[in-house]
């Protein structure tokens, strides 16, 4: 059975449906015990629960939630809840640290950190740490391409051979199939030979063409618009074509037009693998011999305009928004109205309660991604019929029981935190 990148295969893990950024195989993390450390961000004005909180204890009985639209008042006890929550998964999935942030408009807000960042020096998870996004990257590079539809640069019913030479099928496939995964090219982080590439040498760079060229030696896996399979290989064309229609690097021009105007000052697109300090230690067992091993300094090439992007809690809570909305935090616009409701027009994927558009899923009412790659895994997700957020970050991509760990705390949140939209992504099928 050959080794296949989970990650860049996974970012959303809608059963192989929805996907992210990988690579295989068995073994578990040796991970510390989680602990619980409430923490506050400076400069924003967040409410954070300690376990025990001071005063008087709150009612058992919990805050009902507001049938088919809200989220559950985050009252002490409710904190509580998701402390013990969060606990539970992260002992039982063997999650080394984590991250959770939910912010509501009047209900309250819940930032905690768990567990540690660095196994060997036992450091602290603390929410001012970087961490690789992988597929989150998605929603940064299609944002990207709806701007420059806003300019009127290019098209979504465009073909993808008006901008690229040599793709398989490119005078069919659209812009808008590639971005909303139906476009039935095989996926370059499916390929024997590049999971040999990068498991053998992590630390080596790879060019978008080369990605590339691991896709188009397969055979299309259907006709364009039939039907939904998550590819890397559509980002990566799509990157493409944001460079020679802008004029700049994908990640020069991601920096100018979209992290500058909406203030995440911490989010950065990678040009290898350097890694803002301080950012957490990541554990994977993708690896060659699937030993568990530290991935922190993997370059993340391989996943460019579909996965390498690196981020932290604060910055994740300001796109959560952002990207749902097509809003900026100052009230200007990041891409048109008109435009922000192409991107959310989501035809279900195979997956009851989940749905995909162009860059972006809707999960059971929560409109976001997901990020997985070799150490790290990451959820960011907008309730809009609450304008409630959640971002959740770990420093690990193994797998429990099939299921992405980043999957199984957001289930166990949202199970608490607004039981009327639970974020139940089921279990990838097992990677071959």
């Amino acid at each position: 059975m050959s080794a296949r990148l989970r990650g860049l295969r996974r970012g959303v893990t809608v059963a192989a449906v929805v996907g992210s950024l990988t690579v295989p195989l068995a073994g578990a993390s040796a991970g510390a015990a989680p602990a619980s450390t409430p923490t506050t961000l400076a400069g924003s004005p967040l409410s954070v629960f300690t376990a025990d909180p001071p005063g008087p204890t709150p009612s058992a009985s919990p805050t009902p939630s507001l049938p088919g639209t809200g989220v559950r008042e985050l009252t002490p006890a409710v904190a509580r809840r998701l402390d013990a929550a969060v606990r539970d998964v992260m002992r039982e999935a063997d999650i080394p640290g984590a991250t959770v942030g939910i912010w509501t408009p009047d209900k309250g807000n819940y930032v905690r950190t768990f567990g540690v960042a660095d196994k060997s020096t036992g450091r602290r998870m603390t929410p001012d740490l970087s961490m690789r996004i992988g597929s989150e990257t998605k929603t940064f590079t299609v944002t990207a391409l709806l701007q420059l539809v806003d300019q009127g640069k290019v098209g979504l019913d465009d073909p993808i051979g008006k901008y690229v030479d040599g793709v398989p099928n490119g005078n069919r496939i659209t812009l808008r199939q590639l971005a909303d995964m139906r476009s039935g090219l095989f996926s370059y982080s499916d390929n024997d030979d590049f999971v040999k590439a990068l498991t053998s040498d992590p630390e080596r760079s790879f060019t978008p063409q080369e990605l590339l060229d691991y896709s188009f030696g397969h055979p299309v896996l259907f006709q364009p618009g039939r039907k939904f399979s998550y590819s890397n290989t559509n980002l990566i064309l799509l990157g493409l074509v944001v460079e020679k229609e802008s004029g700049q690097r994908l990640g020069d021009f991601i920096g100018q037009h979209i992290l500058e105007p909406a203030g995440l000052k911490h989010t950065v697109f990678p040009s290898g693998a350097e890694f803002p300090n301080p950012h957490a230690q990541g554990y994977t067992n993708q690896t060659a011999d699937g030993k568990v091993a530290n991935a922190t300094d993997w370059n993340p090439s391989w996943g460019w305009a579909a996965g390498a992007m690196i981020s932290r809690l604060d910055d994740l809570r300001v796109w959560a928004r952002t990207l749902a909305t097509g809003e900026l935090p100052d009230g200007g616009r990041l891409v048109s109205a008109a435009t922000q409701r192409e991107r959310l027009k989501m035809p279900p994927t195979m997956v009851p309660g989940a749905a995909y558009g162009l860059g972006i899923f809707d999960v059971q009412g929560w409109i976001g991604h997901n990020g997985s790659l070799p150490g790290y895994e990451s959820l960011t997700v907008y309730l809009p019929s609450a304008r409630a957020t959640l971002v959740v970050l770990l420093n690990t991509d193994i797998t429990h029981k099939g299921q992405e760990p980043a999957t199984l705390l957001g289930r166990a949140i949202t199970t608490i935190v607004s039981p009327d939209h639970v974020f139940n992504l089921p279990a990838a099928p097992a990677a071959r």
